[in-house]
């Protein structure tokens, strides 16, 4: 009985012996994987106001499971995870610091086994660098916003083209390089195209040159004076208002005809090229060809859907403001020293110009012209105030001009200056015109073929009709420098 026992308990020992080796050798054969391991970029900066992808490099060998963040002196969201299973990859956190000096991200990596490790970047936070100059080289193709506070230089030609709105914040300076012909700077929105430019009275928008020291926040320049033009283009508005051409749309004068952003005209009465607010529009008139200068503002088919309202037009070598077609109205003007005449219109514009200041034209204090096709609009001036100065003329009409024009004040009148005939092909309306003479003229020296007969004679200061300037104190140069203070 005892030696059966004894053969028993050596199987027994075999047996246990045989299944601790099977088991340290299956121990040896699948052991346990490592814990992951995650790794940090090198130390970094980061610009207060801005944000920052920092990537976190791991290994697992038992399989991705999750991460998580930890932030100091900031925020930090994981803005790519690893990846489920995956034994190497990569994490990118996005950290948004919340003052200056040193902060910090952490990234936790936890595998399928649960364990875990994590890795810290260093980061520096500095001073958010704003950049005040933004050059601008190339067509506007995707809506933008141009930034209060800071200075934008066209580089070029440059177009919004359609289904695109610039949106041109209070207090906007715009600077145009010098450049003549093909190299003329301008900005033009194209038909289809819009232009949101809304200053107020107490940050108006600036168009200038890039002469002018002018910077944000300031009204008069520094340094150029107000009778110095041609230093580069100027603003051109198209649309798909109806025009008085040899064609239904045409060329705006000026771009070549390889532009077609330069197309204008339509049959869109009411269309909207955007909003100009507290604009004013300085030094252009850059020459683009044999006396072809750009306008101070070129308004081309532009419908009525387009809200004008509180510009000025401050020494352009061409005309200040010129319509060709189209029906917007403008309300609240000033054009001060043109090269050329100051309220041109062309190809039977059918708005309406309403409270405005004209100061000492090169040429007409208007030049109104007919029809050129087989559209026949009639446009208003009225509520006008026009200082002569050194203009070669008052009005100049066609005899197919299409205008009504009313309670216009002229005075600073000079010698060859007048009101040259009255249309004959449609009916107009001239009424409550009144003039200030110099001592020794008649009112018939100025106003010919009978539109005297319209015209009362005035001293300075008597007025009883012309603009209310008020409108235009505290933003404009003219109001701001005192050239207003006899209007």
């Amino acid at each position: 009985m005892k030696k059966l026992n004894l053969k028993m308990l050596a199987v027994m020992l075999a047996a246990l012996m045989f299944t601790f080796s099977f088991v340290a050798c299956s121990s040896d054969d699948d052991p346990t994987p490592q814990s992951p391991k995650v790794s940090s970029p090198d130390n970094q900066e980061v610009a207060l106001g801005t944000a920052l992808d920092v990537s976190f490099a791991y290994t697992a060998e038992g399989g991705f499971k999750s991460s998580s963040v930890l932030a100091d002196n900031g925020s930090a969201i994981i803005k790519t995870d690893g990846t489920i299973g995956a034994s190497t990859g990569e994490i990118v956190v996005t950290f948004t610091p919340s003052a200056n000096g040193a902060a910090s991200v952490k990234v936790i990596v936890t595998d399928n086994n649960d364990q875990t490790d994590d890795a810290t970047a260093v980061l520096n936070v500095v001073e958010e660098v704003v950049e005040l100059t933004i050059y601008v080289d190339a067509n506007i193709s995707e809506d933008i916003t141009w930034e209060s506070g800071k200075t934008y230089v066209l580089q070029s030609r440059i177009a919004v083209v359609s289904g695109v709105t610039l949106t041109i914040k209070p207090g906007v300076v715009i600077k145009g390089e010098a450049g003549s012909g093909a190299n003329a700077t301008a900005l033009l929105i194209a038909r289809g195209g819009k232009i949101m430019a809304e200053g107020t009275a107490a940050a108006p928008i600036i168009f200038t040159s890039v002469a002018d020291e002018i910077e944000p926040g300031q009204i008069e320049s520094p340094n150029l004076d107000p009778d110095l033009n041609g230093l580069w283009g100027g603003l051109i508005v198209l649309g798909n208002a109806p025009i008085s051409a040899d064609a239904e749309s045409v060329q705006i004068e000026g771009i070549p005809p390889s532009d077609q952003n330069g197309l204008y005209g339509g049959t869109l009465a009411n269309d909207n090229s955007g909003v100009i607010k507290f604009v004013s529009i300085r030094h252009g008139g850059a020459n683009i060809g044999e006396g072809n200068e750009i306008n101070g503002l070129t308004l081309g088919g532009v419908g009525s859907g387009t809200i004008i309202e509180n510009i000025e037009i401050v020494a352009n070598q061409d005309d200040g403001i010129e319509w060709f077609g189209g029906t917007v109205n403008v309300k609240n003007a000033i054009v001060w020293n043109t090269g050329d005449d100051a309220i041109d219109t062309d190809q039977s514009w059918g708005g309406t110009l309403d409270n405005f200041i004209v100061v000492n034209p090169g040429d007409e204090c208007f030049e109104l012209d007919g029809p050129e096709g087989d559209m026949f609009a009639k446009h208003t001036i009225k509520n006008g105030t026009a200082y002569a100065g050194n203009a070669q003329g008052l009005v100049d009409l066609d005899d197919n001009s299409n205008v009504d024009m009313m309670n216009i004040y002229f005075f600073g009148l000079g010698d060859d200056q007048d009101f040259d005939q009255i249309p004959t092909v449609y009916p107009c309306s001239f009424s409550a015109f009144e003039a200030t003479l110099p001592a020794d003229k008649v009112l018939t020296d100025y106003f010919k073929d009978g539109s005297d007969a319209f015209v009362t004679v005035v001293a300075q200061g008597s007025s009883t009709v012309g603009a209310d300037a008020s409108v235009f104190n505290g933003w404009s140069w003219a109001a701001v420098s005192g050239n207003l203070s006899g209007f």
